[in-house]
């Protein structure tokens, strides 16, 4: 029985359906046996391999996608794509129903009972216009009771024709059933395993079968690039390509002319390591390129470093033709910055662009991390990184689905200019250019919003005790703040604002902080709270250009009692002022405050510098 199967044969077991990869026998076991490649890579237990021998090799990469079975496994039958349509439109329906003799009934001839609904039922499979055949085991066009002509007469009207996942191995047979339905305009393939495209002499002179076609799906069929490009070389009209899911890692070009109307290009879950893999599609007047899933990580293969913003390229990137407006990006491995300022060269069409669930996005700018207080949280870094996209890529009208207006871009462009200038405060004014290189765009969004204030501070040694101490400026007001209505007046304390410094050693954590400001201002440490004003500035959207509260008049007075704190104060408010002035245009900017919650945390890993002030308030119950 195992002459029956031959390679390459496609076989149906229990819903399950493989091809056959090899033929024969297995050492130390009897008897012969198939060994086939599962559809499903996870319902197989070996690679094709046994105790060490290597028997047949899949095309799916992955390592349990093989079996061996024995060739007298019962397998399920296969069937013509009319016999699918009828068994599954119109069970009853049948194209080779032969009626009864007829009955007379006073002297009238009275058709059979039941005639009038398969009738009713043909004419149902004339006007379908979505056939889905998906997964039922189609391997032939027509039986051998059915000529194709038939084809055309049961079903003519079809627009959409579904036939992923069946037993087709001949692309052929496609061109057979195609060609018969002349409106078919979105045509799915997926998983099914095509052999020999490249030298199937067959498929030449087929356009006129495929023309009209507008869509075609090859997702999970496991095709190389070379022969997707063969088979949409043979659909004229193509305009959407979908080719995911085939563990495709370079786009070679091809010598075969294809893709002269193609404008979208879905290649999602595939295996792409960099862009410069993509480089053969510039050649195509593409609209959307969709590159979910992957694990581009850099700009090029030749990427000599891949974890930082320096990476260095040895080879000329792409340009795709500026007709090229939306890029998917998302659920890939982009590590850094640098590879997203380099894609309004690659792509300098590009006006939507999704790029969420990156490591950028969840690391939103390594290079400002040294400043950063602690790690920001998930919607924090989100909200980061969704700024920061917008600020470096000018072009952009839409990120992640959302449009973004005027309004979004100032907010966004600011707050990039002031995560800059924090970064060059952390460097000497002779490494500034370096700083400057990192974002292209600074120099080009300081004539649009200013330069903003750089302001450096002096750093000292950790290993001298002034380097591991923070010199802490609290204040407190107990006639305000958090759960002032519910304050007993034995517990706290009433009159002007109390003001306190204090040198505190990195080392300690947050409950003794708490309770070091609890005891200056006689306030019970499990209601004290701590807040540090951090004096760097966010933006948030309606600034309505209010006078400035009492509370920043306090902290300059606060840095009026300490000189070493006042030309850090000056630098901040004279920051804010400058955007408060351009916020009645352009958005409003606060200033940035951090509840510093009591715990193990160490006191000098959840702020930043030497010189901190801290607002006191009593907690609410």
């Amino acid at each position: 029985m195992a002459t029956s199967y031959s390679i390459g044969h496609r076989v149906s077991y229990d819903g399950a359906v493989c091809t056959v990869r090899y033929v024969g026998e297995v050492k130390g076991t009897p008897g012969s046996w198939l060994g086939v490649e599962w559809d499903d890579p996870g319902r197989g237990k070996h690679d094709g391999s046994h105790k060490g021998v290597q028997y047949f090799k899949c095309l799916s990469t992955f390592p349990t996608s093989a079996s061996f079975v024995r060739p007298f496994r019962p397998a399920e039958s296969a069937r013509s794509f009319l016999e699918a349509v009828r068994e599954k439109y119109a069970s009853e329906a049948r194209g080779d129903f032969v009626p009864a003799k007829e009955i007379v009934i006073s002297g009238k001839v009275a058709e059979e009972v039941g005639f009038d609904k398969i009738r009713r039922q043909q004419a149902r499979l004339k006007e379908l216009k979505v056939v889905i055949l998906d997964s039922l085991r189609i391997n032939t066009a027509v039986s051998r009771d059915d000529q194709l002509y038939q084809i055309t007469e049961t079903c003519p009207d079809i627009v959409e024709l579904d036939l992923s996942r069946n037993l087709f191995t001949n692309f052929q047979v496609i061109r057979d059933i195609v060609a018969q339905l002349k409106n078919v305009r979105r045509l799915k393939l997926n998983g099914n395993r095509f052999q020999n495209i490249l030298n199937t002499p067959s498929l030449e002179g087929s356009e006129s079968a495929f023309q009209g076609i507008k869509e075609l799906a090859l997702d999970e069929t496991l095709l190389t690039w070379e022969e997707t490009a063969h088979i949409a070389s043979k659909f004229p009209d193509l305009t959407t390509l979908f080719a995911s899911g085939n563990q495709l890692s370079y786009i070679p070009k091809v010598p075969i002319e294809y893709g002269k109307h193609m404008t979208v290009l879905n290649l999602e879950f595939n295996e792409f390591i960099s862009l410069s893999c993509l480089g053969a599609l510039a050649t195509l007047p593409l609209r959307t390129l969709h590159l979910k899933g992957n694990k581009i990580s850099r700009l090029s293969t030749t990427a000599l470093d891949t974890s930082s913003d320096n990476l260095e390229v040895a080879n000329t990137l792409p340009t795709h033709p500026p007709s090229l407006h939306y890029v998917d990006l998302s659920y890939n491995s982009i590590p850094c910055w640098s590879l997203i300022d380099t894609l309004p060269v690659i792509f300098p069409g590009l006006t939507a662009l999704r790029l969420s669930h990156n490591p950028i996005y969840e690391r939103p700018d390594p290079s400002f991390a040294a400043t950063s207080a602690a790690a920001p949280t998930s919607t924090a870094a989100t909200d980061e990184a969704h700024m920061l996209t917008v600020a470096r890529l000018a072009s952009l009208t839409t990120l992640n689905f959302a449009a973004l207006t005027s309004q979004d871009r100032s907010n966004a462009e600011m707050f990039y200019l002031s995560r800059i200038s924090r970064q060059l405060a952390t460097v000497p004014p002779e490494k500034e250019g370096e700083i400057v290189k990192q974002n292209p765009r600074y120099k080009e969004l300081c004539q649009i919003y200013g330069a903003p204030d750089v302001v450096r501070k002096t750093t000292v040694s950790e290993s001298l005790l002034e380097g591991r101490l923070v010199n802490v400026g609290f204040r407190y007001n107990p006639s305000k703040g958090t759960g002032a209505a519910d304050r007993s007046e034995e517990d706290i304390p009433r009159g002007p604002i109390k003001k306190a410094r204090a040198k505190i050693p990195k080392s300690f954590d947050l409950y003794a902080v708490q309770g070091i400001a609890g005891r200056l201002f006689g306030i019970p440490p499990l209601k004290t709270k701590l807040v540090w004003e951090t004096g760097e500035w966010d933006p948030v959207a309606g600034y309505d250009d209010r006078d400035r509260d009492s509370s920043e008049d306090e902290a300059l007075e606060v840095a009026a009692e300490k000189g070493e704190d006042l030309l850090e104060s000056k630098a901040e408010d004279k920051f804010g002022d400058e955007y408060r002035t351009k916020g009645k245009k352009m958005g409003r900017w606060v200033k940035r405050e951090v509840e510093l919650r009591e715990g193990p945390r160490m006191f000098g890993f959840v702020v930043d510098g030497l010189q901190v002030r801290i607002r006191v308030e009593v907690r609410e119950k």
